[in-house]
Protein backbone atom coordinates (compact mmCIF):
# COMPACT_ATOMS: atom_id res chain seq x y z
CA UNK A 1 0.00 0.00 0.00
CA UNK A 2 1.04 3.64 -0.84
CA UNK A 3 1.50 6.13 1.78
CA UNK A 4 -1.03 8.63 2.29
CA UNK A 5 -0.72 12.12 0.07
CA UNK A 6 0.74 14.75 1.85
CA UNK A 7 -2.05 17.12 3.16
CA UNK A 8 -4.55 14.05 3.01
CA UNK A 9 -7.42 14.06 5.32
CA UNK A 10 -7.09 11.86 8.20
CA UNK A 11 -10.35 10.36 10.54
CA UNK A 12 -10.22 11.14 14.16
CA UNK A 13 -9.20 8.78 16.47
CA UNK A 14 -11.82 6.51 17.49
CA UNK A 15 -12.56 4.96 20.72
CA UNK A 16 -11.72 1.65 18.99
CA UNK A 17 -8.06 2.71 17.85
CA UNK A 18 -7.68 3.31 21.50
CA UNK A 19 -8.89 -0.35 22.49
CA UNK A 20 -6.54 -1.83 20.10
CA UNK A 21 -3.72 0.51 21.61
CA UNK A 22 -3.92 -0.74 24.93
CA UNK A 23 -5.14 -4.14 24.45
CA UNK A 24 -8.57 -4.00 25.96
CA UNK A 25 -12.68 -3.67 24.81
CA UNK A 26 -14.10 -0.76 23.31
CA UNK A 27 -16.95 -0.68 26.72
CA UNK A 28 -13.25 -0.40 29.02
CA UNK A 29 -12.17 2.46 27.33
CA UNK A 30 -15.81 4.10 27.42
CA UNK A 31 -16.06 3.67 31.64
CA UNK A 32 -12.51 4.95 31.69
CA UNK A 33 -13.64 8.37 30.22
CA UNK A 34 -17.42 8.26 31.78
CA UNK A 35 -17.28 6.53 35.29
CA UNK A 36 -13.52 6.70 36.02
CA UNK A 37 -14.14 5.03 39.35
CA UNK A 38 -15.19 1.87 37.77
CA UNK A 39 -11.11 0.95 35.59
CA UNK A 40 -8.80 -0.22 37.56
CA UNK A 41 -5.89 2.87 38.05
CA UNK A 42 -3.48 1.19 35.94
CA UNK A 43 -5.37 0.41 32.94
CA UNK A 44 -6.93 4.01 33.06
CA UNK A 45 -3.72 5.45 33.04
CA UNK A 46 -3.09 3.24 29.95
CA UNK A 47 -5.96 4.44 28.66
CA UNK A 48 -5.02 8.18 28.88
CA UNK A 49 -1.81 7.87 27.67
CA UNK A 50 -2.73 6.36 24.45
CA UNK A 51 -5.83 8.99 24.16
CA UNK A 52 -3.44 11.56 24.22
CA UNK A 53 -0.64 9.61 22.08
CA UNK A 54 -3.19 9.05 19.33
CA UNK A 55 -5.16 12.29 19.68
CA UNK A 56 -8.25 11.00 20.72
CA UNK A 57 -10.82 13.18 22.45
CA UNK A 58 -13.54 12.14 24.41
CA UNK A 59 -17.23 13.45 23.04
CA UNK A 60 -18.94 14.89 26.72
CA UNK A 61 -22.16 15.57 24.33
CA UNK A 62 -22.41 11.60 22.96
CA UNK A 63 -21.62 10.59 26.43
CA UNK A 64 -23.89 12.57 28.24
CA UNK A 65 -27.08 12.45 25.79
CA UNK A 66 -28.41 9.04 26.97
CA UNK A 67 -28.42 10.23 31.01
CA UNK A 68 -29.35 14.45 29.71
CA UNK A 69 -26.47 15.32 31.93
CA UNK A 70 -25.16 17.50 29.12
CA UNK A 71 -23.76 19.97 31.60
CA UNK A 72 -25.25 22.38 29.74
CA UNK A 73 -28.00 24.71 29.95
CA UNK A 74 -29.51 27.57 27.60
CA UNK A 75 -30.14 31.78 28.01
CA UNK A 76 -32.77 32.80 25.52
CA UNK A 77 -32.82 36.59 24.79
CA UNK A 78 -34.99 38.86 23.16
CA UNK A 79 -32.39 41.11 21.84
CA UNK A 80 -28.66 40.54 22.49
CA UNK A 81 -27.48 43.63 20.50
CA UNK A 82 -30.01 45.67 23.41
CA UNK A 83 -27.27 46.73 26.55
CA UNK A 84 -29.81 45.01 28.68
CA UNK A 85 -28.50 41.60 28.41
CA UNK A 86 -24.79 42.20 28.65
CA UNK A 87 -25.01 41.74 32.54
CA UNK A 88 -27.68 39.38 32.49
CA UNK A 89 -25.23 37.35 29.88
CA UNK A 90 -22.29 38.31 32.33
CA UNK A 91 -23.87 37.11 35.58
CA UNK A 92 -25.33 33.97 34.63
CA UNK A 93 -22.09 33.13 32.71
CA UNK A 94 -20.24 33.15 35.79
CA UNK A 95 -22.75 30.89 37.81
CA UNK A 96 -22.46 28.51 35.13
CA UNK A 97 -18.77 28.49 35.19
CA UNK A 98 -18.79 28.52 38.56
CA UNK A 99 -20.74 24.64 38.71
CA UNK A 100 -18.77 23.49 35.99
CA UNK A 101 -21.68 23.76 33.48
CA UNK A 102 -21.45 25.47 29.53
CA UNK A 103 -24.44 28.36 28.72
CA UNK A 104 -25.70 28.54 25.45
CA UNK A 105 -27.10 31.95 24.59
CA UNK A 106 -29.67 32.42 21.63
CA UNK A 107 -30.89 35.26 20.49
CA UNK A 108 -34.39 35.28 19.66
CA UNK A 109 -35.07 38.75 18.15
CA UNK A 110 -38.42 39.97 20.35
CA UNK A 111 -40.28 37.12 18.01
CA UNK A 112 -42.45 34.71 19.98
CA UNK A 113 -42.11 32.36 16.63
CA UNK A 114 -38.45 32.12 16.24
CA UNK A 115 -37.92 31.75 19.99
CA UNK A 116 -39.99 28.85 20.46
CA UNK A 117 -37.98 27.44 17.56
CA UNK A 118 -34.63 28.14 19.70
CA UNK A 119 -35.97 26.20 22.32
CA UNK A 120 -37.30 23.30 20.54
CA UNK A 121 -33.79 22.82 19.09
CA UNK A 122 -32.26 23.29 22.11
CA UNK A 123 -34.44 21.06 25.13
CA UNK A 124 -32.18 17.85 23.90
CA UNK A 125 -29.00 19.27 24.31
CA UNK A 126 -29.74 20.87 27.63
CA UNK A 127 -30.30 20.16 31.50
CA UNK A 128 -32.45 23.61 31.78
CA UNK A 129 -33.44 26.65 29.98
CA UNK A 130 -33.43 30.37 31.45
CA UNK A 131 -35.69 32.59 29.70
CA UNK A 132 -35.19 36.02 29.68
CA UNK A 133 -37.94 38.57 29.12
CA UNK A 134 -40.42 35.63 27.09
CA UNK A 135 -42.79 36.89 24.50
CA UNK A 136 -44.16 33.43 24.47
CA UNK A 137 -47.77 32.91 25.74
CA UNK A 138 -48.29 32.04 29.40
CA UNK A 139 -49.26 28.39 27.78
CA UNK A 140 -46.56 28.11 25.94
CA UNK A 141 -43.94 28.50 28.77
CA UNK A 142 -45.96 25.76 30.92
CA UNK A 143 -45.28 23.23 28.04
CA UNK A 144 -41.24 23.70 28.21
CA UNK A 145 -41.20 23.54 31.72
CA UNK A 146 -42.56 20.20 31.73
CA UNK A 147 -40.01 18.94 29.48
CA UNK A 148 -36.92 20.88 31.39
CA UNK A 149 -36.63 22.59 34.01
CA UNK A 150 -37.04 26.37 33.36
CA UNK A 151 -36.42 29.82 35.27
CA UNK A 152 -38.25 33.02 33.45
CA UNK A 153 -36.76 36.50 34.43
CA UNK A 154 -38.62 39.65 34.41
CA UNK A 155 -41.89 37.95 34.61
CA UNK A 156 -44.02 35.70 36.99
CA UNK A 157 -45.70 33.20 36.36
CA UNK A 158 -47.52 31.26 39.01
CA UNK A 159 -46.04 27.22 39.52
CA UNK A 160 -42.84 28.10 37.27
CA UNK A 161 -39.70 29.86 39.06
CA UNK A 162 -38.91 33.72 37.92
CA UNK A 163 -36.73 36.50 39.21
CA UNK A 164 -37.52 40.19 38.55
CA UNK A 165 -36.79 43.31 39.54
CA UNK A 166 -38.97 45.37 42.21
CA UNK A 167 -40.72 47.14 38.75
CA UNK A 168 -43.35 49.11 41.35
CA UNK A 169 -41.21 49.82 44.16
CA UNK A 170 -38.59 51.23 41.00
CA UNK A 171 -41.16 53.08 39.37
CA UNK A 172 -42.43 54.55 42.76
CA UNK A 173 -39.20 55.87 43.64
CA UNK A 174 -39.25 57.62 40.00
CA UNK A 175 -42.68 59.19 40.03
CA UNK A 176 -41.71 60.45 44.00
CA UNK A 177 -38.29 62.21 42.30
CA UNK A 178 -40.28 63.42 39.47
CA UNK A 179 -42.76 65.61 42.09
CA UNK A 180 -40.51 66.34 44.53
CA UNK A 181 -39.10 68.17 41.50
CA UNK A 182 -42.33 69.97 40.68
CA UNK A 183 -43.89 68.37 37.59
CA UNK A 184 -47.62 67.46 38.01
CA UNK A 185 -48.48 66.05 34.42
CA UNK A 186 -46.22 62.66 33.87
CA UNK A 187 -46.16 60.59 30.57
CA UNK A 188 -45.46 56.53 30.39
CA UNK A 189 -44.06 55.64 26.94
CA UNK A 190 -45.06 51.87 26.73
CA UNK A 191 -42.94 48.90 25.29
CA UNK A 192 -43.60 46.00 23.94
CA UNK A 193 -47.69 45.08 24.93
CA UNK A 194 -46.37 41.09 25.42
CA UNK A 195 -43.91 42.49 27.98
CA UNK A 196 -45.07 41.46 31.48
CA UNK A 197 -42.84 43.93 32.69
CA UNK A 198 -44.74 46.79 31.12
CA UNK A 199 -48.05 45.78 32.59
CA UNK A 200 -45.89 45.79 35.81
CA UNK A 201 -44.68 49.70 35.10
CA UNK A 202 -47.32 51.27 33.74
CA UNK A 203 -50.19 50.01 36.92
CA UNK A 204 -47.16 51.35 39.24
CA UNK A 205 -46.61 54.78 37.73
CA UNK A 206 -51.24 55.00 37.82
CA UNK A 207 -50.92 54.08 41.50
CA UNK A 208 -48.34 56.49 42.48
CA UNK A 209 -49.83 59.18 40.91
CA UNK A 210 -52.83 58.85 42.10
CA UNK A 211 -51.68 58.91 45.52
CA UNK A 212 -49.87 61.95 44.86
CA UNK A 213 -52.32 63.58 43.31
CA UNK A 214 -50.58 63.80 39.71
CA UNK A 215 -51.62 63.25 36.18
CA UNK A 216 -50.69 60.04 34.40
CA UNK A 217 -51.42 58.80 30.85
CA UNK A 218 -49.80 56.65 28.28
CA UNK A 219 -48.38 56.26 25.40
CA UNK A 220 -47.15 53.64 23.15
CA UNK A 221 -46.72 50.91 22.40
CA UNK A 222 -43.33 51.21 21.05
CA UNK A 223 -40.34 49.24 20.25
CA UNK A 224 -37.72 48.85 22.92
CA UNK A 225 -35.52 50.68 21.20
CA UNK A 226 -33.69 54.00 20.42
CA UNK A 227 -36.05 54.21 17.27
CA UNK A 228 -39.18 53.27 19.36
CA UNK A 229 -38.13 56.31 21.34
CA UNK A 230 -37.82 58.74 18.35
CA UNK A 231 -41.31 57.61 17.23
CA UNK A 232 -43.14 58.52 20.87
CA UNK A 233 -41.97 62.11 20.45
CA UNK A 234 -44.48 63.63 19.09
CA UNK A 235 -47.14 61.99 21.71
CA UNK A 236 -44.71 63.36 23.84
CA UNK A 237 -44.83 66.87 22.77
CA UNK A 238 -48.61 66.77 21.96
CA UNK A 239 -49.68 65.71 25.29
CA UNK A 240 -47.84 69.15 26.93
CA UNK A 241 -46.21 67.06 29.79
CA UNK A 242 -42.65 67.98 32.05
CA UNK A 243 -42.01 64.87 32.63
CA UNK A 244 -41.43 61.17 31.19
CA UNK A 245 -40.83 57.96 32.61
CA UNK A 246 -39.73 55.15 29.33
CA UNK A 247 -40.09 51.72 29.47
CA UNK A 248 -36.56 51.18 29.07
CA UNK A 249 -33.13 53.12 28.79
CA UNK A 250 -32.93 52.57 25.10
CA UNK A 251 -36.53 54.25 24.74
CA UNK A 252 -35.44 57.22 26.83
CA UNK A 253 -32.11 57.54 25.22
CA UNK A 254 -33.92 57.47 21.43
CA UNK A 255 -36.97 60.16 23.35
CA UNK A 256 -34.20 62.68 23.88
CA UNK A 257 -32.54 62.64 20.95
CA UNK A 258 -35.78 63.00 19.02
CA UNK A 259 -37.05 65.96 21.58
CA UNK A 260 -33.77 67.80 21.39
CA UNK A 261 -33.59 67.20 17.66
CA UNK A 262 -37.39 69.49 17.58
CA UNK A 263 -36.14 71.75 19.68
CA UNK A 264 -37.47 70.56 23.41
CA UNK A 265 -34.82 71.05 26.11
CA UNK A 266 -33.92 67.80 28.38
CA UNK A 267 -34.27 68.16 31.18
CA UNK A 268 -35.35 72.02 31.01
CA UNK A 269 -38.44 71.84 29.32
CA UNK A 270 -39.17 68.00 29.65
CA UNK A 271 -37.43 65.30 32.13
CA UNK A 272 -36.55 61.91 31.11
CA UNK A 273 -36.47 58.89 33.37
CA UNK A 274 -35.21 55.09 31.97
CA UNK A 275 -35.37 51.67 33.09
CA UNK A 276 -32.55 49.46 33.64
CA UNK A 277 -29.08 51.66 34.23
CA UNK A 278 -27.40 49.57 30.94
CA UNK A 279 -24.35 50.23 29.74
CA UNK A 280 -24.27 53.94 27.96
CA UNK A 281 -27.09 55.49 30.25
CA UNK A 282 -24.47 57.53 31.95
CA UNK A 283 -22.70 58.52 28.28
CA UNK A 284 -25.26 60.15 26.86
CA UNK A 285 -26.17 63.67 26.85
CA UNK A 286 -27.68 64.34 29.05
CA UNK A 287 -26.63 61.39 31.40
CA UNK A 288 -29.92 59.81 31.94
CA UNK A 289 -31.78 59.77 35.23
CA UNK A 290 -33.01 55.86 35.46
CA UNK A 291 -34.37 53.20 37.48
CA UNK A 292 -31.07 50.35 38.14
CA UNK A 293 -32.11 47.00 37.98
CA UNK A 294 -29.03 44.61 39.73
CA UNK A 295 -28.79 43.04 36.09
CA UNK A 296 -25.55 40.77 36.75
CA UNK A 297 -27.34 39.76 39.59
CA UNK A 298 -30.58 38.73 37.87
CA UNK A 299 -28.35 36.29 35.67
CA UNK A 300 -26.40 34.89 38.48
CA UNK A 301 -29.46 34.41 40.14
CA UNK A 302 -31.66 33.03 37.70
CA UNK A 303 -28.73 30.60 36.64
CA UNK A 304 -28.77 29.03 40.32
CA UNK A 305 -32.24 29.01 40.97
CA UNK A 306 -32.35 26.95 37.88
CA UNK A 307 -29.62 24.50 38.93
CA UNK A 308 -31.19 23.98 42.27
CA UNK A 309 -34.36 23.21 40.29
CA UNK A 310 -32.98 20.98 38.45
CA UNK A 311 -31.03 19.07 41.14
CA UNK A 312 -33.83 18.95 43.40
CA UNK A 313 -36.03 15.61 43.33
CA UNK A 314 -38.90 17.11 45.65
CA UNK A 315 -41.49 19.83 44.27
CA UNK A 316 -41.13 23.39 46.31
CA UNK A 317 -42.96 26.43 46.36
CA UNK A 318 -42.45 28.15 43.63
CA UNK A 319 -42.27 32.17 44.51
CA UNK A 320 -41.11 34.76 42.41
CA UNK A 321 -37.83 36.50 43.31
CA UNK A 322 -37.48 40.01 43.44
CA UNK A 323 -34.14 41.79 43.44
CA UNK A 324 -34.67 45.78 44.70
CA UNK A 325 -34.52 48.13 42.15
CA UNK A 326 -32.46 51.98 42.37
CA UNK A 327 -33.33 55.55 41.65
CA UNK A 328 -29.90 56.76 40.02
CA UNK A 329 -30.13 60.72 40.04
CA UNK A 330 -28.13 61.72 36.58
CA UNK A 331 -28.69 65.07 34.34
CA UNK A 332 -31.70 64.60 32.10
CA UNK A 333 -34.46 65.21 35.10
CA UNK A 334 -34.84 68.86 36.39
CA UNK A 335 -36.97 71.03 38.61
CA UNK A 336 -40.57 71.32 36.45
CA UNK A 337 -40.58 74.39 34.26
CA UNK A 338 -43.01 77.09 34.96
CA UNK A 339 -44.99 77.11 32.01
CA UNK A 340 -44.09 74.43 28.65
CA UNK A 341 -42.28 76.02 26.02
CA UNK A 342 -44.84 76.11 22.71
CA UNK A 343 -43.23 74.07 19.74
Amino acid sequence: MGEEPPGAARNPPTIYDVAAAVGVAPSTVSRAFSRPGRVNAETAARIHEAAERLGYRANPLARALPTGKTSMIALIVSDVTNPFYFQIIRGAEQATAERGYTLLVADVHEDAVVERQAIERSVPFVEGLVLGTSRMSDSAIRVIARQRPTVVLNRVLTGIPSVVTDNARGMRRAVEHLRALGHRTLVYVAGPEASWADGVRWQAMREAAHDLELRAQRVGPVAPTLEGGAQAADAVVASGTTAVVAYNDLVAIGLMRRLQQQGVRVPRDVSVVGFDDIFGADLCSPALTTVAAPLAALGNYAVRTLLQEAGSRTPRDVRPARLPAALVERESTASAPRRRRPR
